[in-house]
């Protein structure tokens, strides 16, 4: 009693009649608001219900019902009472992860897993999982698989559902609403800053120095004010964006001259990149194996050896570059060396058509699949720069040989046979359906807004 009749009079003398009576509703309206008002989901005011996916959801969504909440949001099953008795677990892969690890997640055995394995060939996609894949798995009871849905990419997968035989196959294959976007740069510090300022993605920019990588070396020949505008394809899926596309056209500005490509499919169906008179960007050899580098040393047959402190010739161009960059093909060709050879380390020779050969050595590693005897295509990663064998440092040192001659690489491009154009029959057909996207690029919007072309549109379709 003594302790209630101190808290009455502590109260009485610090907090007013008037001011305890306040609280009192205020605490009172706080209660009834609790009490009486209506439940939320976690995102706002959009709840979220059970939904009911009968056995040919998937392919009315292939036929063009709601894609989205198939592949994303599917929840199996309700019963009356509202309550979800099952639902899609999703895991995506990552670096490092393996099938029999994320079975186990789930609670699934690796008998589990070797039935899906072992029930038909398009399994074999999960012997080879990558980081970005998605998994769900819809298991109704603990320990048995209903259904297992594998998303290679938002528009392609598998979905694997149980039978009395084992467990059949559907294909995802879905078509992305393709949007033709336009930006535009200028050059004031390099052109990787260009592109971020514009808000163009780095793997479009990465693509359009590859696309002109027969005519400018973006390390050496871009100065303050080139200009570049470049249309590319963004993707949705049912009005939510998915990724980039191809790139449909691009022209760049450097030191006064300029440069334009347009993406043409020829009647032939080979698709590659032609400038406004139909003569291919492909030249017969990149300038440069690397898309990041500074020059550390060149092509000098009376230089001193940085290691060994002699006059030693020095037979091709060294490009510094941060270890782990990737290493190009300069041109098709075919693997004739893949291994250790000496002060050259990890080495790559690649015997090209006619009589050139090219040499990538100091590596780090050699790109998947690159071994002896392998076919390359110019532009291919075949290796990732290092340090290994005779090195200080790690870059590229990379060689160029006509007839087994060593040539300077950065000059022998400029005196080699340039690649073939459109053939004159060709070329009405080539200007009607690229007249659009090169006018697109020859005079660009300064708003980057959207182009009002669609993937239905003729310039767009006609170019992919």
């Amino acid at each position: 009693m003594h302790f209630f009749s101190s808290a009455r009079c502590f109260l009485s003398t610090h907090y007013p009649r008037k001011h305890l009576a306040l609280a009192s509703y205020l605490s009172l309206a706080l209660v009834l608001t609790l009490v009486f008002a209506p439940e939320e989901s976690a995102h706002g005011a959009r709840a979220i219900s059970p939904i009911q996916v009968g056995p040919n959801a998937l392919s009315r969504a292939l036929a063009g019902a709601s894609t989205s909440a198939l592949l994303k949001d599917e929840i199996i099953g309700s019963d009356n009472s509202g309550r979800v008795e099952s639902m899609w677990t999703s895991f995506e892969v990552q670096a490092g992860d393996n099938l029999s690890e994320i079975f186990g997640r789930v609670g699934l055995s690796t008998q589990d897993m070797y039935r899906i394995l072992n029930s038909s060939d398009e399994a074999k996609v999960l012997d080879k999982l990558y980081p970005g894949y998605e998994l769900s798995f819809h298991i109704p009871e603990p320990g048995k698989l209903a259904k297992l849905r594998v998303l290679k990419s938002p528009l392609e997968g598998y979905v694997f559902s149980r039978n009395e035989d084992g467990y059949g196959i559907d294909p995802i294959l879905l078509s992305a609403e393709i949007v033709p976007v336009l930006k535009e740069g200028v050059i004031s510090d390099s052109l990787f800053m260009a592109g971020q300022k514009a808000e163009i993605p780095a793997a479009a920019l990465m693509e359009m120095a590859d696309i002109f990588g027969g005519e400018i070396d973006f390390i050496l020949d871009t100065r303050e004010g080139d200009k570049f505008s470049i249309v590319y394809e963004e993707q949705y899926l049912n009005d939510e964006f998915i990724g980039n596309g191809e790139i449909l056209a691009a022209q760049f500005t450097n030191q006064g001259e300029q440069f334009i490509a347009v993406r043409y499919t020829n009647e032939s169906g080979e698709t590659g990149y032609y400038n406004q008179d139909g003569e291919s960007m492909q030249k017969a050899f990149l300038r440069t194996p690397l898309d990041v580098f500074r020059i550390s040393s060149n092509f000098n047959l009376a230089r001193k050896h940085p290691i060994l402190n002699t006059i030693r010739a020095h037979r091709g161009t060294d490009y510094a570059a941060p270890r782990g960059t990737p290493v190009r093909a300069t041109s098709d060709g075919t693997v004739t060396w893949a291994a250790r050879s000496g002060s050259f380390g990890k080495l790559i020779v690649l015997q090209h058509g006619g009589s050139f050969e090219t040499k990538y050595a100091h590596l780090n590693d050699y790109a998947t699949g690159i071994k002896k005897g392998a076919r390359v295509r110019q532009g291919q990663v075949i290796g990732y720069v290092g340090t290994t064998g005779g090195s200080t440092g790690p870059h590229l040192h990379y060689e160029f040989l006509v007839n087994g001659v060593h040539k300077d690489p950065r000059t022998i491009v400029e005196q080699l046979p340039q690649a073939i154009a459109l053939s004159p029959l060709e070329l009405p057909r080539f200007k009607a359906q690229t007249r659009e996207l090169l006018e697109r690029v020859h005079t660009p919007k300064a708003d980057n807004r959207l182009l009002s072309m669609r993937s239905g549109d003729s310039a767009a379709s006609q170019t992919r």
